[in-house]
């Protein structure tokens, strides 16, 4: 069965969508594109292709909405904890070396990674001079992001990940639950700096000995992720650490040739 958007009609919106508001999304995996505004199309009930059209181009509140459903924001607190635990063990003795740390968090979503990578931080006693950057396409997500408010029915499961990743603490003695949610310390948020950047259109803003961006170019094409390794390699000073997903990687990218995969995870050194 046809879905209601076909291919030449996302086109239409993708170019609405430069022209009018400057977001980019051409580039993006087709099949994933097709897949989400064919799902706000049924969503939003709009009864034509044209009146979603219509919407889109006339109303900045509704083009906010599009680009959210757009941008991908599934994530957990200590995800893939083999991850986590290799960062400690291999990562965080390295950026212990330096007077002072950055770390750039692309495409944080909600946060849960941020707060995650606080808490490797505190208990490497590197926090104090430690300034996590965490930036996002999406303003609504980064909003939640800066709360470190979370629902309590995740703190299971994101106990559990923890403690797979080699933490030793009680969880718990990072939050302040209050009814269905939690509030993580400000200890830990105060160390972070929250804002909105695109990957696409936008340059370098600083120089990192960490950049994470996991899960997020497995929904760009080629071309685009090629693009986003250059910016990430500007922005990453020698010998500093490129980390991805667990279903990414920098081996076909343009600039292999200067990264050495550190051990059995998604992790690169920038070494030339």
């Amino acid at each position: 069965m046809d879905t209601p958007v076909g291919e030449q009609e996302i086109k239409l919106l993708l170019n609405d969508l430069i022209e009018l508001y400057g977001y980019d999304f051409t580039d993006y995996a087709k099949a994933s594109l097709k897949r989400r505004i064919n799902r706000l199309f049924t969503l939003d009930r709009f009864p034509s292709f044209a009146e979603f059209r219509y919407r889109l181009c006339n109303d900045a509140d509704y083009a906010k909405r599009f680009v959210e459903q757009l941008t991908v924001n599934v994530t957990e607190m200590f995800r893939d904890p083999k991850f986590y635990q290799n960062l400690r063990e291999h990562v965080l003795p390295v950026l212990a070396t330096y007077p002072f740390i950055r770390i750039w968090h692309a495409g944080c979503s909600t946060g849960e990674e941020v707060f995650s990578m606080a808490i490797l931080l505190k208990e490497a006693n590197l926090l104090h001079k430690s300034l996590l950057y965490a930036t996002d396409l999406n303003s609504q997500v980064l909003q939640k992001a800066t709360t470190g408010i979370f629902p309590m029915s995740q703190m299971k499961q994101y106990s559990e990940n923890y403690i797979a990743a080699g933490g030793k603490e009680d969880f718990s003695r990072y939050y302040t639950a209050s009814y269905n949610v939690v509030k993580f310390d400000e200890e830990l948020s105060q160390r972070m700096v929250f804002s909105t950047h695109n990957l696409v259109s936008e340059s370098s803003f600083n120089q990192f000995q960490l950049i994470m961006c996991r899960n997020v170019l497995i929904y760009f094409e080629k071309e685009l992720q090629g693009r986003v390794f250059a910016l990430f390699d500007d922005s990453l000073e020698n010998l500093g650490f490129l980390a991805l997903g667990s279903k990414e990687t920098l081996k076909l990218s343009p600039i292999i040739s200067k990264y050495r995969q550190e051990g059995k995870e998604k992790i690169w050194r920038k070494i030339h």
